[in-house]
């Protein structure tokens, strides 16, 4: 099944009842019982199920190639309920330039609770295995990373997780499971930020998990139901909706941003373009073998923050916000926004300068984003 048809129908079901051809929203807090423990379908408390919500989690585990999902109530609680399979003691092992929002989570929040964290250059396979140790119980990897779009090799990490039974997990959240697929090559756990590319709208904040291993599967199913950070149905709605768009999001979106890069590479204000589709971008032969296309997330450097702030008084069509993903297009100043919660010594040591700008590439006109930004960086150069 092609993955644009795979999207419209992958996991979808009409409702048995009406036979609805869209997912009805089951607005419901709890469900009449026709008996003590006599359940309808197995549904009791929507904390730990709901009809809407199955719809979804049934949606991403075949999208992603698994065959369990599970949906959270953003991409943060997602990511919590994976790292909460560790135990006090356990070891991570996790890629320097990371997520923000998961640094603050790891360092500020689990090392209270006794796991210790260990943030790597993931890009480079031996530097994994150096660094594992006999409590090491987990590998986490971003792949393309944010914001810098730095590459791992998922195979490489497998077989090394694998060798040394670790728990593979890669956030999916720049490539979608329209341009990449980690579980089909071998990866145990994949999670995304949904309030992403699979939304699309900038409408939902949402996280979600699949994984193949039935084992995984229960226990974070009981991690999911016993802390409660679960999506609602409306939220569910909307992203199985947005779901059925992304195959269409993310063509234009990769056309946009194709062509934003060749601008880029070419401007004289622009001293450094990161993404895995430029041919001299560490490990891109390695991105083109595990995926089908590339994110809408484009990183570059212009020489100072003040630069960075004019470019971004200039544009028009780019919107300075947060997030990314999204049909507008977004653009940002990590160090001063998503990765602020990482210390500055440690964001220069990353490379994250105070002159990056990362865009979110969005679905507009391609001539009319490329010219939008060509003008702002005429101003600065």
């Amino acid at each position: 099944m092609n993955k644009k048809t795979q999207l419209i129908h992958g996991g979808h079901t009409t409702d048995d009842y009406t036979g609805a051809v869209t997912t009805p929203i089951y607005q419901t807090s709890t469900y009449m019982q026709d008996g003590i423990g006599d359940l309808r379908q197995g549904y009791e408390y929507s904390r730990s199920a709901n009809p809407t919500r199955a719809s979804l989690e049934s949606v991403i585990a075949e999208l992603e190639q698994g065959n369990y999902g599970f949906a959270f109530g953003s991409g943060m609680a997602a990511i919590t309920a994976v790292i909460m399979l560790l135990d006090e003691g356990d070891h991570l092992l996790i890629n320097s330039d990371v997520y923000g929002g998961t640094y603050r989570a790891l360092t500020k929040v689990f090392t209270r609770y006794g796991i210790k964290v260990d943030f790597i250059d993931t890009t480079h396979a031996d530097q994994i295995e150096q660094h594992i140790t006999p409590q090491t119980k987990m590998l986490y990897i971003e792949t393309p990373s944010n914001p810098l779009l730095r590459v791992t090799d998922i195979k490489a990490a497998v077989d090394i997780a694998n060798r040394n039974n670790l728990i593979s997990v890669v956030d999916n959240t720049f490539m979608t499971p329209y341009f990449q697929n980690p579980l089909a090559i071998g990866v145990d756990i994949v999670l995304h930020s949904a309030t992403k590319y699979i939304c699309g709208h900038s409408d939902v904040v949402a996280g979600l998990v699949a994984t193949k291993r039935d084992d995984l599967a229960e226990r974070i199913g009981f991690i999911q139901n016993s802390t409660g950070g679960v999506l609602g149905p409306q939220d569910s709605y909307l992203l199985i909706r947005g779901i059925k768009t992304l195959g269409l999001r993310m063509d234009q979106i990769q056309r946009n941003t194709l062509a934003i890069i060749e601008m880029l590479q070419n401007h004289v204000a622009v001293n450094n373009v990161f993404h895995p589709s430029i041919a001299s971008h560490l490990n891109h032969e390695i991105h083109e073998n595990q995926s089908s296309g590339h994110t809408g997330v484009v990183a570059f450097e212009v020489a100072d923050i003040d630069k960075a702030k004019e470019v971004i008084k200039k544009s028009q069509y780019f919107t300075l916000a947060e997030s990314l993903g999204a049909v507008e297009s977004l653009i940002s100043v990590p160090a001063l926004m998503t990765h602020a919660s990482i210390p500055k010594d440690v964001r220069e040591k990353e490379g994250i300068a105070d002159g990056l700008i990362r865009l979110s590439v969005g679905i507009e006109d391609t001539e009319d984003l490329v010219q939008d930004l060509q003008q702002a960086l005429d101003v600065v150069k």
